[in-house]
């Protein structure tokens, strides 16, 4: 009258498919979260870059691109939008 060992193990199955699927669903949330928040960061680089570059006649545009550039690589991001912007220029 007790449950049955099949019945455990399909216990057992099913939590973990509700993680693995639980999972799934937010691994992406996490990585769109982190370049959002990376962008930000980026645009407040840029920000300060040009805020403090002013005086020094160096200016970068704060677009989406130049944002998520400096912010996924962090300052070398900016020196690259820099070097980019003075030999393309």
């Amino acid at each position: 009258m007790g449950i049955g060992f099949d019945v455990i193990i399909a216990y057992v199955v099913g939590l973990l498919l509700l993680f693995l699927i639980g999972w799934l669903l937010i691994t992406p949330i996490k990585v769109l979260l982190k370049f959002i928040l990376n962008g930000v960061i980026g645009g407040l680089m840029l920000w300060v870059l040009n805020l403090l570059g002013g005086a020094l006649g160096i200016s970068v545009a704060i677009n989406p691109v130049t944002a998520l550039i400096a912010g996924f690589l962090g300052v070398p991001g900016v020196i690259l939008i820099l070097l980019l912007q003075v030999f393309l220029a």
